[in-house]
């Protein structure tokens, strides 16, 4: 027997979520279907809602609901240190440390090539853009202690070796393989406030 169209429709469209196989996308909807038809009308508005009402804020990249974002149209922001990260949940995870009062800039992933992801797919002209619109004095590679983290990191140092740019990373203080959007608010607070100096940046 299989399950009514409507039904199995709902179920496919959960399994394209990432890490959601159909046993899992079967759970979520027969959850929605115990739920009342109110709270499912609310679901569904809040799902229109996330895309009709957020924008990419032209300057760092990040999804956010106004264009330039709140942090880039802050005035007491020091728009001279630009945080470089993946995406927006890494912004929200070093913000919530409240440690840090510069800008930042979104990669839209990182270098891997296993999965195809190569340097030209990056966000790297617009960060060239924003590092001449804000007379950047340092940047900071915020990325995963991972692989695609470090070969990520390598790959910016060498492209921004040129510029009269202080670049630093993050310190050790994340384990390897770790999440930078998962870290503790202590642990990245930590990170960011014993980063040191990229070792390819000989100039500084």
């Amino acid at each position: 027997m299989r399950y009514p169209t409507s039904i199995q429709n709902l179920i496919n469209y959960f399994s394209k979520l990432p890490t959601v196989g159909p046993k899992t996308a079967e759970r979520y909807v027969f959850y929605l279907l115990s739920q009342h038809a109110e709270w499912l009308q609310q679901f569904a508005q809040a799902l229109a809602e996330v895309k009709e009402k957020t924008t990419v804020c032209e300057t760092c990249l990040a999804i956010a609901e106004s264009n330039p974002c709140p942090i880039c149209s802050d005035a007491k922001r020091n728009q001279s240190i630009i945080c470089l990260i993946a995406d927006t949940r890494d912004m929200l995870a070093i913000e919530a440390t409240k440690q840090y009062n510069g800008v930042y800039h979104i990669l839209g992933g990182v270098i891997n090539m296993i999965e195809g992801i190569k340097p030209e797919q990056l966000n790297l002209k617009a960060l060239l853009n924003h590092l001449k619109q804000t007379s950047a004095k340092e940047v900071i590679l915020a990325f995963n202690p991972d692989l695609e983290g470090e070969t990520t990191s390598m790959y910016l140092t060498k492209l921004l070796k040129s510029h009269k740019i202080k670049i630093t990373r993050l310190a050790k203080g994340l384990p390897m393989g770790a999440d930078l959007e998962y870290a503790d608010e202590i642990t990245l607070t930590n990170a960011l406030k014993y980063r040191n100096k990229q070792i390819l940046n000989n100039k500084y």
